[in-house]
């Protein structure tokens, strides 16, 4: 097994030779006479266990090696031993301000020496593998969390998808509207920060919006399939699928109180109500209705209108565009309504990528 190395830094020989013959069984050691030796060594060699540091030194003294250390976060990672005739108090202040592991006076006592040296190289070591070995687990729970999350993200989306072949789509509607979700909210992290919308709420959020329709699963039919427009005891019928949904997902979704479920919750019942209140099934108005159910509201609306359906053809880009911006298609939230016309290109983008890949 190799030896791990020591880095002993003094300008006196006798000094450097004392410390050499105490560690040179066990350790592989190495010598520097002044701090710029020291540097190039320690930039040499990425295996030194420990460094003994004298402080007044020619070319460099200590604190030039300890000011290097420190600016390349060596310090946590080699322990530092400074090794000094001084007796000045300011100067061991200094020293333990760097983070040094310890400081020993001249004349050396090779066993109590020995013995400190020994143990904060094995407590850093120790200090080490412990880092490295939380490092790997935080690196199983990350990847074993993408994969649940994965996994999850595949469920709803298929649970979503088969809503959308009743309804004679081909399941690029739930896509679309992830899509559009995200952009807006990516626009609403930037230019409104007063909702202080995180990178995992956008993740979260853009997830629930898979489920916006889940509960059209419980509509006949004879309603959802209709190519005419609807009778209003039709419609009546049709703007169930809202609590519907809900009633889905209080049925089997356990922790009622995970945020996850919430933004699930907020987004499938009141993705249709609108700001002046004229929306459905509680005509929440203004900031009652959820930020989660504002934007996919607006993301909804956007895609049916440049989309096919079985009561309606597809419309141009910017006619559905024109149609949001003049309030044709309701009331949006000013600040979502302005991150759209923000996101007009990329939503016009959006919808002609997506058109192409369904060609290729």
């Amino acid at each position: 097994m190799d030896k791990q190395h020591i880095l002993i830094v003094d300008d006196e020989e006798v000094n450097r030779a004392i410390l050499d013959v105490m560690f040179r069984s066990e350790y592989e050691i190495l010598q520097a006479s002044n701090g710029e030796e020291a540097i190039a060594l320690i930039e040499e060699d990425h295996d030194l266990a420990l460094i003994l540091l004298d402080i007044v030194m020619p070319v460099m003294d200590g604190f030039g090696v300890l000011d290097y250390m420190k600016e390349h976060d060596i310090l946590e990672k080699i322990p530092v031993i400074l090794i000094t005739s001084e007796t000045v108090r300011n100067s061991e202040d200094r020293a333990y301000a760097y983070g040094i592991a310890d400081v020993m006076h001249k004349p050396f006592y090779p066993d109590i020496v020995k013995r400190r040296a020994k143990n904060i190289i094995e407590l850093y070591q120790n200090k080490l593998n412990m880092e490295e070995r939380l490092k790997e687990q935080e690196e199983a729970i990350r990847s074993q969390e993408q994969k649940i999350r994965a996994n999850n993200e595949f469920m709803i989306d298929a649970l979503s998808t088969v809503v959308e072949f009743r309804s004679l789509e081909t399941g690029e509607h739930i896509k679309r509207i992830k899509y559009f979700t995200r952009v807006l909210l990516k626009y609403l992290q930037k230019y409104f920060p007063k909702y202080g919308i995180t990178q995992e709420q956008i993740g979260e959020i853009t997830r629930a919006a898979a489920l916006h329709d889940i509960g059209k699963i419980g509509i006949s039919d004879a309603i959802l399939l209709k190519p005419g427009k609807l009778t209003d005891g039709e419609f009546e019928i049709m703007k169930t699928h809202t609590t519907i949904g809900c009633d889905i997902l209080e049925s089997f979704y356990q922790e009622q109180d995970d945020e996850f479920y919430r933004y699930c919750y907020d987004i499938c019942r009141h993705h249709h109500e609108r700001w002046d209140g004229s929306g459905y099934p509680d005509h929440l108005a203004g900031e009652q209705i959820p930020l989660s159910a504002q934007v996919v509201a607006l993301a909804d609306v956007y895609d049916a209108l440049v989309s096919k359906r079985v009561y309606k053809g597809a419309y141009a880009n910017s006619v559905a565009y024109d149609m949001i911006i003049s309030g044709e298609c309701g009331q949006f939230s000013p600040d979502v309504l302005e991150c759209f016309k923000l996101a007009k290109e990329d939503f016009f983008n959006l919808v002609e990528v997506i058109k192409m890949l369904n060609f290729l």
